[in-house]
This record gives structure tokens, C-alpha cells and sequence, in this order.
């Protein structure tokens, strides 16, 4: 398992209520997309806009960031997102009661 890490800056002017709305509308395309386990999206300081994504693999993380979403995203905020890759040992679900840990990312 993969846990990506995608962050850029919100555009200028934008609440938390327009981000939101924002999120909403990329709803359609990550439910069920390919290798995709789950996606948290969040707000932090200075402004940024944080996805965290678990990936069956790498190659599906590249394939639903690949060059033409980077283009959109930046279209879209006026910003190149800032992408980075963790190879996922375990996790912890206290809701669940369950702790999983996962096999090393094989390409």
C-alpha cells in the first residue's frame, strides 16, 4: 500500500465553505477509481489544501496523478501541487479495533 500526500496553495478568497464545494465536485471521478482505497481531504494552515490517499499501488497513485490532472490542478488553483509517496507499513483503525499491516509496494 501507497499513502500519497497531495498539497498546494487555495486560491486567494476561497473559504473553507468554496473549497468544500470544491472537493464535492471531484467526487465522480475517485469513486471507484482503479487501486484507489480511501481519500481524505483536508484544510490546514497557511492556506493549503491537503488530499491523503491510500493506493493499492504506486502505479495506480501515477496513473490517478498523471500529467494531465497536474495541468488541471494547476489550471484550476494557480499552483502545481506538491506530491509525495510513503510506503505504507500499518494502520491503526480504533474504530474498527483492528490494526493492519501491509506487504512493501512491489512494482
Amino acid at each position: 500500500m501507497i499513502t500519497e500526500i497531495v498539497s498546494f496553495k487555495v486560491t486567494p478568497g476561497m473559504s473553507r465553505d468554496d473549497v468544500l464545494e470544491d472537493a464535492r465536485s471531484t467526487l465522480d471521478r475517485w469513486r471507484g477509481f482503479p487501486g484507489l482505497v480511501r481519500k481524505t481531504f483536508l484544510m490546514g494552515e497557511n492556506d493549503r489544501c491537503v488530499g491523503v490517499y491510500l493506493w493499492e499501488s504506486k502505479d495506480h497513485a501515477l496513473q490517478g496523478h498523471d500529467a494531465v490532472w497536474l495541468d488541471r490542478a494547476e489550471a484550476r488553483w494557480g499552483n502545481r501541487p506538491d506530491i509525495r509517496y510513503f510506503d505504507t507499513l500499518m494502520e491503526l483503525n480504533n474504530g474498527a479495533g483492528e490494526v493492519t499491516e501491509y506487504p512493501a509496494d512491489t512494482p
